[in-house]
């Protein structure tokens, strides 16, 4: 058995509701996709053998392994696929654009996944098997008719592991148990979410402890196995304990965003977003978040600094000196006039409470007229799908933070959207970033999307749909008898417990 300590409750079951990071790592353990990335973010078959692509790459025929079977003991079909991407596709960025092109997707038998579309789209496998949220869970298709924007509370999957909701405790606990029937990709050695899924413990338990000084006894004295987050201010003590192992953090990392409501005032002006930019000290915005220098970058663009797509380009709008009494000046020439700025700070995330705090004060410092709003995160997330002015409940900015893997590249990256209400919480408009997007997806080769990449930054300093304020570097930390943990984010396959 294999006990673990996640970031947080697992509120949520359902990923393609939800995009929160918790729900996707339950989602890999009781889902399997079509594809799968390795860390070299290489894309490879998963579920399927293989697949066909017709010479003038319009037609693409997926075929799925052999022996496949849903929890529940019945085969899995080319169906329940089909019913399944549509159904991810409806909520995930990169999904709603691979539908776009799609003219049609059907299962023309039981094995196989047939995509007609309107014009080659070579990243398609990259869609299918994106490791990042929303992942393209792959559920019976009674699951996936359901509406994706209702949650799916039955988990059945084909995955390695079976989710115990008999056993589930709401905020303390949740189960999960090998699938014994799961039938491992033959091929390839297991890298992130690629190669074979091998479960080698029997049992694995979420035990949710919210306060980090629990958790940090729980894990030295062996009352549990692994941290997924341990605290930055607890890493030296952890560090000193010789039966515990904290592996070099993953270098996509996660990374700090602003976002700011492009539908209310005072960020629905432009010019004062751009004023904002010169004001931002991605430095004090990772010391405060991550302590030492060492679990912290600063000098960071739009994309994750790991991505080929990572670049200068109009860096130094953020890398130049810092002047808040010429901000100041500026943000009144643009217009300010004294509007409530609603900053939303989570207070049971100390990650996010940190983000928010510096957000707060660095707002009252440039005089804006600032009112910071503590709530819990599920208050919070409530808070953020409102549209309404401030008056109303509505809110103006708040904090974040993305994988790197989320912002890796144009595909992904959900803050680089323009496209309006669909560009969710923030909303921000931007025809040239759709049109910039478009051509990367659509760009011949390498050199020009990271051309076309670039481009894109520089318009986002433009535009200002999101502003970045660094990179955060978590490490994990597990007991020195647990070996096999993947490289990427909590993974339970290939985990073997001595």
């Amino acid at each position: 058995m294999l006990r673990f300590m996640p970031q947080s409750d697992l509120a949520i079951l359902d990923p393609i509701y939800t995009a929160a990071y918790v729900t996707r790592n339950h989602a890999m353990m009781v889902f399997d996709t079509l594809y799968g990335t390795d860390r070299e973010t290489r894309v490879s078959p998963q579920m399927v053998a293989g697949h066909t692509v017709s010479d003038d790459g319009l037609t693409w025929n997926l075929t799925l392994r052999e022996g496949l079977r849903w929890h529940d003991g019945q085969p899995v079909l080319a169906r329940d696929c089909v019913a399944s991407v549509r159904r991810w596709a409806a909520r995930d960025s990169f999904g709603q654009t691979l539908i776009g092109v799609t003219d049609e997707l059907s299962a023309p038998d039981d094995t196989t996944i047939r995509f007609r579309l309107k014009r080659p789209f070579p990243l398609l496998p990259a869609a299918l098997g994106k490791p990042g949220s929303s992942i393209c869970a792959m559920m019976p298709e009674r699951l996936a008719l359901t509406d994706p924007f209702k949650q799916i509370t039955e988990m059945v999957g084909s995955g390695p592991f079976r989710f115990k909701a008999d056993e589930r405790n709401a905020g303390s606990l949740v189960v999960y148990e090998r699938n014994p029937f799961y039938v491992p990709n033959p091929l390839g050695a297991s890298s992130f979410t690629a190669g074979p899924k091998v479960a080698y413990v029997d049992r694995v338990e979420w035990h949710v402890i919210p306060d980090a000084g629990t958790a940090a006894a729980a894990i030295q004295s062996g009352e549990m196995d692994w941290w997924e987050v341990p605290s930055f201010d607890l890493l030296p003590l952890l560090r000193r304990n010789p039966d515990l192992t904290i592996p070099e953090p993953d270098p996509m990392g996660f990374l700090g965003n602003m976002r700011l409501n492009h539908l209310r005032p005072p960020f629905n002006n432009p010019a004062i977003r751009r004023a904002l930019l010169s004001a931002i000290s991605q430095e004090d915005y990772m010391s405060a978040a991550a302590a030492d220098p060492a679990n912290w970058r600063a000098g960071v663009g739009v994309f994750c600094p790991a991505s080929p797509m990572a670049s200068n380009a109009g860096m130094q709008v953020l890398n130049s000196p810092r002047d808040l009494t010429a901000v100041k000046k500026s943000i009144e020439a643009a217009g300010y006039n004294g509007e409530r700025t609603v900053v939303l700070v989570p207070s049971d995330l100390a990650l996010l409470k940190a983000l928010g705090d510096v957000g707060a004060d660095l707002l009252q410092r440039i005089g804006m007229n600032v009112d910071p709003q503590y709530l819990d995160w599920g208050s919070t997330l409530q808070r953020l799908s409102k549209t309404d002015p401030v008056a109303q409940g509505g809110w103006s900015m708040f904090h974040t933070y993305w994988s790197g893997l989320d912002e890796y590249d144009p595909a992904q990256h959900t803050y680089l959207r323009g496209n309006g209400m669909a560009a969710g919480r923030g909303w921000p408009t931007s025809e040239k970033l759709e049109s910039l997007r478009n051509e990367w997806l659509f760009a011949p080769d390498a050199q020009e999307r990271k051309a076309i990449a670039a481009r894109m930054q520089e318009q986002a300093f433009i535009d200002v749909p999101f502003i970045p304020l660094g990179q955060i570097l978590q490490p994990t930390v597990f007991r020195r008898n647990v070996s096999g943990v993947l490289s990427g984010y909590a993974l339970f396959w290939n985990v073997k417990k001595g």
